[in-house]
């Protein structure tokens, strides 16, 4: 059984890398490149990705049992967030230079880009709606934490309180929870739009980084004895802690994959942006999160495989 479930979910990540050699390709022959990408980021952010959101509410019938498992979710997911907060600083906590993209990298996980996506081809709907509370933590969390780590001793430490509500994430959920609670059906044709723009949600994020990852310099990549650090405990060491503290307070099923599934997930893409915003070495912070990507081809099928023994 736990090679079949490894077998089944490193299918689906192939796929999902499948298509990344996409947007690698288009970038190499000068298709559609990393500039475009960056240009375009803000229609997978502010409307494709919340369609997947919006619709996962619109698709799940309401009753209170599921309304108090979405919570559930949103609990476990701020405490995968908040392990990643406290497991890197006893390892980077004196490195000046890039210990806070180091930091950053290991606390914040692809949620919108890859932990979406996945959870929507290997869980379907119920698992897009409990990964949906862990990007509204990610939003919370990585505008207001993630800020202070990459401003912390600059003078700067300071967030912007309007985004903490004013985020794609949230707003989604505040569009969709009433959807969800009062059992709204909107029109056909506005639900089949909905669904249209959120089928774009997986190749249209994969494609995308796909152009990241060509434009990393991945021979030095692998030098960095630092991104390894970072890679094991991003990828194995949190989920694995993870994995063990859900099954000990009794979570399971659906729920406990989608949640191992965000946790296990590769160093978030704002890492990069973060870095380049507030100054930091955005070389590192695009190696971290390419070698993350890469080496989570093999991670996240085992460690789905093991979120279902």
């Amino acid at each position: 059984m736990f090679l079949s479930n490894m077998a089944t979910a490193a299918q689906q990540v192939i796929i999902l890398y499948l298509i990344v050699a996409v947007g690698f390709a288009a970038d190499r022959f000068h298709i559609f490149g990393q500039d475009t990408a960056k240009r375009s980021n803000d229609l997978l952010f502010y409307i494709i990705t919340p369609a997947v959101m919006i619709q996962s509410f619109m698709n799940m019938d309401f009753d209170v049992k599921t309304a108090g498992a979405w919570a559930i979710a949103f609990l476990c997911m701020t405490g995968t967030l908040v392990l990643g907060m406290f497991l890197p600083i006893p390892f980077f906590n004196k490195d000046r230079k890039n210990g806070a993209v180091f930091k950053y990298a290991v606390s914040y996980g692809n949620m919108g880009y890859m932990a979406l996506p996945l959870c929507q081809a290997m869980l379907g709907t119920e698992g897009v709606f409990y990964c949906s509370a862990g990007v509204v933590a990610f939003n919370i969390l990585s505008f207001t934490h993630g800020i202070w780590v990459m401003t912390k001793g600059e003078g700067t430490a300071k967030f912007d309180s309007k985004r903490l509500i004013l985020n794609p994430g949230v707003i989604s959920v505040l569009i969709g929870v009433p959807l969800f609670v009062f059992d709204i059906n909107l029109p056909v044709a506005v639900e089949s739009a909905v669904g249209y723009v959120a089928s774009l949600n997986t190749p249209v994020a994969m494609i995308f980084f796909g152009t990241y990852i060509a434009n990393t310099d991945l021979k030095t990549m692998f030098k960095e004895k630092n991104n390894y650090l970072v890679l094991l405990l991003k990828l194995v060491i949190m989920p694995l802690i993870m994995l063990g503290a859900l099954k000990l307070f009794g979570i399971g099923g659906t729920m406990l994959t989608a949640c191992i599934i965000s946790a296990a997930v590769p160093s978030a893409n704002n890492t990069v942006m973060f870095s380049a915003k507030y100054g930091k070495d955005t070389g590192v912070a695009s190696k971290i999160v390419a070698l993350c990507s890469l080496v989570s081809v093999f991670t996240i099928p085992v460690m789905v495989a093991l979120s279902k023994v």
